[in-house]
């Protein structure tokens, strides 16, 4: 008879490392499948629970679904259709209604130097403070916000049919697990804390956004809508995002008013983003997220790397669902552990078992 051979936990441990890289190199190669699924999938875990609040008041699943689709649909096309219409117009009306202004402030940055008798070429400044390359910087930046969701057909069927699904998901998972209902209550669990991330988010997002446009239309900066749309959606990236928001404002500023300006917009911009960072979003979130700063951080630039900007985004909310699909088995347990801001006592025994 022969004896059943036990894997060790060391071995059991480069297993699950393998396989992770394994799905992580399938994800990166087929992005372009995966990001609109993941989208639509976020996008769906949003749009369930008004959809299920339409048919608690009998409203029939066909109608309600084109209710909850057309107003996610009409809030998705006016951030397109605005967003679209100012780049073009920034972009059609730079060269004439900044580049002279960005002249005269080359000069005067000559001028300082000379002052202190600096030599400084001034084809390096030219070439530093050339009209073309910001115009290429302020596009780009915009145009990688926008591309996160530039196909908008397959996220708007995907999410059709997530939703279409949502009232018999958890019958199959009970199914799937053999009737015992701990899949189900994990389930949740993410979905809860996904749905409640991205609600705080997106609110905290909406006041950071207004904010930066009445300052910036206080200081009469050009396109401070646009500004504060970007302010906005930069917000869902962790930690950077909303410090790379600024540049392309913060920049026009300095050109056009001026450097006055200038100060006080990025001034406005640390003030903001202090307060949002340290002191609401903490006091909104609570332990909910139960993700350490460092973890955070690294999983900006890993989801990024292995999504690009839309994984960035999504970067803290996937994080989430990792820790808490890492937490549902003994193995993984102690990733679990890692990923976490303060473990409780319970999580460090049960990881060390």
């Amino acid at each position: 008879m022969e004896r059943p051979v036990r894997s060790s936990p060391a071995l059991m441990t480069l297993l699950s490392m393998a396989a992770i890289v394994v799905v992580v190199a399938g994800m990166r190669a087929a992005q372009s499948l995966v990001i609109p699924f993941l989208i639509a999938a976020f996008l769906a875990i949003i749009c369930a629970p008004p959809l299920a609040w339409l048919r608690d008041k009998r409203v029939p699943t066909v109608v309600a679904l084109i209710i909850v689709i057309s107003v996610a649909s009409l809030v998705f096309v006016m951030f397109v259709v605005f967003a679209g219409a100012s780049i073009n117009d920034f972009r059609n009306n730079f060269d004439e209604m900044y580049a002279p202004y960005l002249n005269e402030r080359t000069e005067k940055v000559i001028a300082w130097f000379d002052t202190y008798n600096i030599d400084i070429p001034e084809n390096v400044i030219e070439q530093n403070l050339d009209t073309q390359r910001f115009m290429q910087f302020v596009v780009t930046l915009l145009g990688s916000a926008g591309s996160a969701f530039s196909n908008i057909f397959l996220v708007l069927l995907t999410l059709i049919f997530l939703l279409l699904e949502v009232s018999g998901f958890p019958k199959k998972l009970i199914a799937v697990s053999g009737g015992s209902t701990d899949t189900l209550e994990r389930f949740r669990e993410v979905t809860t804390a996904v749905r409640n991330y991205i609600s705080i988010k997106t609110w905290v997002s909406l006041a950071t956004g207004a904010v930066i446009y009445v300052w910036l239309k206080y200081l009469e900066v050009d396109y401070a809508l646009l500004w504060g749309l970007l302010a906005f959606f930069f917000n869902f990236v962790p930690n950077i995002g909303s410090f790379i928001a600024a540049i392309p404002a913060v920049a026009l500023t300095y050109i056009k008013p001026g450097p006055t300006e200038a100060l006080y917009a990025a001034l406005g911009y640390v003030v903001v983003n202090v307060l949002v960072g340290n002191f609401i979003e903490p006091r909104l979130m609570g332990r909910g997220l139960g993700i350490s700063t460092l973890v955070v951080f690294i999983s900006l630039v890993f989801w990024g790397w292995v999504l690009g900007p839309v994984g960035m985004l999504l970067s803290v909310p996937l994080t989430i669902i990792f820790k808490i699909i890492m937490e549902g088995s003994d193995e993984t347990r102690w990733l679990a552990v890692l990923l976490s801001a303060d473990p409780e006592p319970d999580d460090l025994s049960a990881a060390a078992k």
